[in-house]
């Protein structure tokens, strides 16, 4: 079992920037992928970043050289930098645990969610 909780998110403005931690307990983190998914209102949940045990990553086209993620396994932690936000990035961001990709089957814990609301 993993036990995940996002922070982070808020209101920000249009070119603005914020920083989203999820902290894991639980299981060994550093042996798990993690993930970043997004859902806006009305919307499917869609996948934004991931990164496996040894740093690999990969981005959706959509974020690519405006967000970063990255891992700290010595603090169980996974971040995810957002730069350049626009009004499109709004949406419920979701860390997840798992064996990594771009597919929701392939994480098997969720956070709660934490929301990042993108002001025009």
């Amino acid at each position: 079992q993993v036990q995940l909780v996002e922070s982070g998110g808020g209101l920000v403005q249009t070119g603005g920037s914020l920083r989203l931690s999820c902290a894991a307990s639980g299981r060994t983190f550093s042996g798990y992928a993690m993930g970043w998914f997004r859902q806006a209102p009305g919307k499917e949940r869609e996948f934004v970043t991931a990164i496996n045990w040894y740093g690999g990553n990969t981005y959706a086209d959509s974020v690519k050289g405006r967000f970063t993620i990255s891992r700290d396994n010595a603090k169980n932690t996974v971040y995810l930098q957002m730069n350049s936000l626009k009004p499109e990035d709004t949406a419920v961001y979701y860390c997840a645990a798992g064996v990594g990709g771009s597919s929701i089957r392939s994480y098997s814990w969720w956070g709660q969610g934490t929301q990042v609301t993108v002001s025009s």
